[in-house]
C-alpha cells in the first residue's frame, strides 16, 4: 500500500503529459467551478435581496402577539446576539382643540426601524428627509391627512389619551407599513416612553405587541427554533418571504431558476466526466493487463487507478473552488452598479457545495468505467480482443444519481422541482435512447441509395447502432438542457415583466366615500392617473363554516389561521376580475336562481379552511350576521398590485352594510404634484404609495436577469465539454477506420465530407429529440413546480434541429480532423 501512491503519481503524471486526462479534468473543473460560482453568487445575491426586502418588514423577523412578549423571549434574543426593539400598535381617539379623529398609533422603542428607514418632512407634502432617530419624548410624527382633518399644523399639540404631544414632523414613510394596505385611519408615530402617560392601554384594549429582531441568519433560526414550540394561538413569527407576497414570490422563483440552471450545468459536466472516464478505461486495458502480468493483484491494479482518479479530483476541486470564487467576485465587481450596495460577503457553505459536487461527479460518473480495469485478464497481453466483462457499475451509478438528486434539492430547495427534473430527465433519456435507435435505422435505410459520402457517413451509424444512438442521446441531452434553460429564462422573465409592467399601479386609494365615486374617478383622470376599477369594501369577520365555529377547522400558522384573527375586506362584484380564475364552481350568471346570498372564496384560503362549493359560511359585518353559500373557488394573482380579495359576494349581498371604496392607480413620477390636489379634494381618503415595493421588485428582476445570463454561460460551457468528450470517446475507433479507408484509396476530401454529413445527421436527429424532451421537461416543471401555464413551443421544432445540425456538424468536423490528417501507416503500426 505504501508504494502505491508514488507509482500512481508517476502514472498520473505520464497520463497528463500524454493528454489522456485533460478532458476529464476540464469536465470536473467546469462542474466544480459552476457549482461554486453559482453557489457563491446566488448565496450572496439572495442574502443581499433578503436584506433589502427586510426593509419592508423593518427587521429580519417580526414577532407579533396580543400580549406583551415575556422577558424570556427578550433574553433569548439577547443570548443569540440579535438586535431587537419593541412596537405597540393600537387605535385611539386623537384630538386637537376643536376636532377629534380615530387614529392608528404606533409606539416605537429605540433603534426602530432595524431595517429600512423612516422618512419625514417639515410640512405636508414638503421635501422628505430620512429620520435619524425615533420621535423625541413628548413629540409625535403624524400623517398629513391627520393635520388636514384635525385642522392642525406642525408644532401644534395633539392629545392622545391623557397626554398632550407636540407634532414635530409629518410622517411620509414607514418601512414596515408596505403590506398594510387596509389600515384606514391616519397614522401617528410616537415614542414608546410616552405610552404610559397616555393611559389608553387598559385591560381588554385591542393592542398588537410586536418585537422586531435582526441579526445573522443562523442566530435568527436558533431563536425561531426555540420559540416556535412555545407559541400560543395569538402569537406569530413573520419572516421576509412571509410578509410580502410579491417580494417573497420573486425571491423564491429567482432561487428556483438559478438552482435549476445549476443542475443543468453540473449534470452536463457529470456526463462529460462519464464519457471521458469510459475512454480512459478503454485505453488502459493494456496497461492493466501488463500490471497483472507483473504480479499486481486485481485489488492493487484497481487501487492504482483509483488513486489517480482521487489525485485528479483533488486537483480539479482545488482549481474549481479558486476559479469559482474568482468568477463570482469578478461578476459582482462588473455588476456593482446594479447589485445591492451592501451585498454580504462570501461564506464557506458554497465551498462545501462545490467540493461535494466535484467529488460526487468524479466518483459517481467515473468510477463505474474504471471498475472494469480491475477485471482485465492478464491474457489480454497476448489476445487483444479480450475485454473485461462489465462490472456491477449500475449500483455506483445509482449512488451517484442519488447523491446528485440531493445536490439538486440543495440547489433548488424545492422538492417538487427536483422530482420534476429527475422524472422528466429519466423519461426523456429513455425516450431519446429508443427514438434515437429507431430514427437511425429509418434514416440509414433511406441514405443507402445516395452518394458515396452519404453511404460512408450513414454506414458509420448503422454498423453498430447502439454506439451512435448513445451519441445522439448525449447530443440530445446537451441540446435539451440548453433549450430548457433558455425557455425557462425567457418565459419566466416575460411572466414577471408582464406582472410588473411600467404602468403597474404605484398607489392605493382607500376609504373613499360611496357618494364621491364619480368625483374621485374624474379627479384621477384630471391628474393623469391610470386607475383600476373602484371596489366597494366592507370589513367583516368569518365566524362559521356549515354552522361550526371557524376556529375548530383551522391549523396553526396557516393562511386560514391568520384570516380568522382579523377583519377581512369583503366586496361584491358582478363580473369576475381579469386576474382571477375559477377553480371549481360557477360565477353568478351561470348559477340557477335561488334564495340567499352567494360568495366566491380564494383557493388558498379555501384549502386551508377546508371550504368547498356548497358550504355555508357565516359572517359578522358591523354587528349583523350574514349567511352565504359558497358558489365557486377562485385562484387569485396576488403579484400584480391591483386590489384582490379573499371573499367576493354576489351583487346585493352586502346592501345596507357600511361601505367605502378602494382602488389602485398608476401615476407617472413627473405628475406627482397631482397627489397634493387629490388629498386636498378628498381629505378622508387614505393614500398609500407602493412605488418603493415596485422599485424593489424591479431591482430583484434586473438582478435575476443578470444572474440568469451568467448561469447560461456555464451551461453552454458544460454542454460543449460534453460534446467534446463524446467526440473524444469515439476518436480511437474513427482513427483506425479512417486509416483503413485511406489505405484502400479513399481521399481526404471524401472522409471530411462523410464526417460532416454523419455529424450533421446526428445533430438533426438530436435536435428533434431534444425538442421533444424539452417539451416534456418544461411541462412537468410548469405543471408541478413553477405553477405556470404551459403552451407548446412550435418555433423550437423549426429552429432547434437546424441549430443542432449546424452546431454538432461543425463540432464533429473540427473534432475529427485527426482522422484525415494523421498518417495511415503510423496509425496502423500503433494499432
Amino acid at each position: 500500500m505504501s508504494g502505491d501512491l508514488p507509482l500512481a503519481s508517476r502514472l498520473l503524471l505520464r497520463e497528463w503529459r500524454a493528454g489522456e486526462l485533460r478532458v476529464m479534468l476540464l469536465a470536473l473543473l467546469i462542474a466544480v467551478t459552476v457549482s461554486t460560482a453559482i453557489s457563491f453568487f446566488t448565496d450572496r445575491l439572495q442574502r443581499g435581496m433578503v436584506t433589502r426586502a427586510a426593509e419592508f418588514l423593518g427587521a429580519d423577523m417580526r414577532l407579533s402577539s396580543r400580549d406583551p412578549w415575556p422577558d424570556e423571549v427578550l433574553q433569548e434574543s439577547i443570548k443569540n446576539n440579535l438586535q431587537h426593539t419593541d412596537i405597540v400598535n393600537f387605535s385611539s381617539i386623537t384630538s386637537s382643540e376643536t376636532e377629534m379623529l380615530l387614529s392608528s398609533i404606533k409606539a416605537v422603542g429605540p433603534g426602530y426601524p432595524l431595517r429600512g428607514e423612516v422618512r419625514i418632512s417639515d410640512e405636508p407634502h414638503g421635501p422628505e428627509r430620512t429620520a435619524t432617530a425615533i420621535p423625541e419624548p413628548g413629540t409625535v410624527w403624524v400623517e398629513a391627512r391627520l393635520l388636514s382633518q384635525l385642522d392642525m399644523q406642525v408644532g401644534d399639540l395633539l392629545e392622545v389619551g391623557y397626554a398632550q404631544l407636540r407634532v414635530a414632523a409629518v410622517l411620509t414613510h414607514e418601512p414596515d407599513r408596505a403590506g398594510d394596505f387596509y389600515s384606514l385611519t391616519p397614522r401617528v408615530l410616537m415614542n414608546l416612553g410616552d405610552l404610559p402617560a397616555t393611559r389608553v392601554i387598559q385591560p381588554g384594549s385591542r393592542v398588537r405587541y410586536r418585537l422586531l429582531v435582526s441579526g445573522e441568519e443562523a442566530d435568527l433560526q436558533r431563536l425561531r427554533s426555540w420559540l416556535e414550540p412555545r407559541l400560543e394561538s395569538h402569537q406569530r413569527i413573520t419572516s421576509v418571504a412571509d410578509d410580502n407576497r410579491q417580494i417573497g414570490s420573486a425571491l423564491t422563483r429567482a432561487n428556483q431558476f438559478l438552482g435549476l440552471a445549476s443542475i443543468a450545468a453540473v449534470v452536463l459536466a457529470g456526463v462529460a466526466v462519464a464519457l471521458s472516464a469510459s475512454r480512459f478505461a478503454q485505453r488502459h486495458f493494456d496497461t492493466s493487463a501488463l500490471l497483472r502480468c507483473l504480479g499486481a493483484s486485481r485489488t492493487r491494479t484497481l487501487r492504482l487507478f483509483l488513486l489517480q482518479l482521487l489525485g485528479l479530483g483533488i486537483l480539479a476541486t482545488l482549481l474549481g473552488l479558486a476559479s469559482g470564487w474568482l468568477m463570482q467576485a469578478g461578476l459582482v465587481y462588473l455588476l456593482r452598479e446594479l447589485l445591492p450596495p451592501d451585498l454580504p460577503g462570501a461564506g464557506l457553505r458554497p465551498l462545501l457545495v462545490g467540493a461535494a459536487t466535484g467529488m460526487v461527479s468524479l466518483f459517481g460518473f467515473a468510477l463505474p468505467p474504471l471498475l472494469r480495469l480491475g477485471r482485465v485478464s492478464p491474457l489480454r497481453v497476448l489476445r487483444r480482443e479480450l475485454t473485461p466483462l462489465p462490472g456491477s457499475g449500475w449500483f455506483i451509478y445509482g449512488l451517484a444519481l442519488s447523491a446528485l438528486s440531493l445536490l439538486m434539492w440543495q440547489f433548488t430547495d424545492n422538492l417538487p422541482m427536483t422530482l420534476a427534473v429527475i422524472t422528466g430527465g429519466a423519461i426523456a433519456a429513455l425516450l431519446l435512447g429508443i427514438l434515437a435507435w429507431l430514427l437511425l435505422r429509418a434514416s440509414g435505410d433511406r441514405l443507402r441509395h445516395l452518394g458515396l459520402a452519404w453511404r460512408l457517413g450513414s454506414g458509420q451509424l448503422l454498423k453498430h447502432p447502439a454506439a451512435p444512438a448513445g451519441q445522439v442521446l448525449a447530443f440530445g441531452l446537451i441540446l435539451m438542457a440548453m433549450v430548457v434553460i433558455f425557455v425557462l429564462r425567457t418565459e419566466l422573465l416575460d411572466t414577471w415583466q408582464a406582472q410588473l409592467p411600467d404602468d403597474a399601479p404605484n398607489h392605493f386609494a382607500l376609504n373613499i366615500l360611496p357618494d364621491q365615486e364619480q368625483a374621485f374617478a374624474q379627479a384621477l383622470g384630471e391628474i393623469g392617473a391610470t386607475s383600476a376599477p373602484l371596489y366597494p369594501v366592507t370589513p367583516g369577520r368569518l365566524t362559521s363554516i356549515n354552522g361550526q365555529p371557524v376556529r375548530t377547522q383551522v391549523t396553526k400558522d396557516s393562511p386560514g389561521e391568520r384570516a380568522i384573527n382579523r377583519d377581512l375586506s369583503l366586496t361584491w362584484a358582478s363580473e369576475l376580475a381579469p386576474d382571477n380564475e375559477l377553480v371549481t364552481g360557477h360565477w353568478w350568471p351561470d348559477l340557477p336562481e335561488a334564495e340567499g346570498h352567494r360568495v366566491s372564496v380564494e383557493a388558498e384560503l379555501a384549502g386551508s379552511l377546508g371550504i368547498g362549493v356548497g358550504d355555508q359560511l357565516g359572517f359578522v359585518i358591523a354587528g349583523t350576521t350574514l349567511e352565504a353559500e359558497v358558489s365557486s373557488i377562485r385562484s387569485v394573482n396576488w403579484d400584480n398590485f391591483t386590489p384582490n380579495f379573499y371573499m367576493v359576494f354576489s351583487p346585493g349581498a352586502l346592501d345596507g352594510m357600511p361601505t367605502t371604496l378602494l382602488t389602485s392607480f398608476h401615476l407617472p413620477a413627473d405628475q406627482r404634484e397631482g397627489l397634493r390636489q387629490l388629498t386636498r379634494a378628498f381629505p378622508a381618503m387614505t393614500l398609500l404609495e407602493v412605488e418603493a415595493i415596485l422599485a424593489q421588485l424591479r431591482d430583484i428582476l434586473r438582478q435575476v436577469t443578470i444572474a440568469v445570463e451568467y448561469v447560461l454561460v456555464f451551461v453552454l460551457l458544460a454542454g460543449f465539454t460534453v460534446l467534446f468528450a463524446s467526440l473524444q470517446s469515439t476518436l480511437d475507433t474513427r482513427l483506425y477506420e479512417g486509416a483503413l479507408l485511406r489505405t484502400l484509396g479513399a481521399r481526404r476530401q471524401l472522409l471530411r465530407q462523410a464526417n460532416r454529413l454523419e455529424f450533421t445527421l446526428l445533430g438533426t436527429l438530436a435536435g428533434l429529440l431534444a425538442v421533444l424532451a424539452a417539451e416534456l421537461v418544461t411541462w412537468l416543471l410548469y405543471r408541478f413546480a413553477l405553477n405556470l401555464e404551459w403552451q407548446p413551443h412550435y418555433l423550437l421544432w423549426l429552429l432547434v434541429p437546424g441549430a443542432g445540425a449546424l452546431l454538432i456538424g461543425l463540432a464533429g468536423a473540427l473534432g475529427t480532423r485527426a482522422v484525415v490528417n494523421q498518417s495511415p501507416m503510423g496509425l496502423l503500426r500503433r494499432g
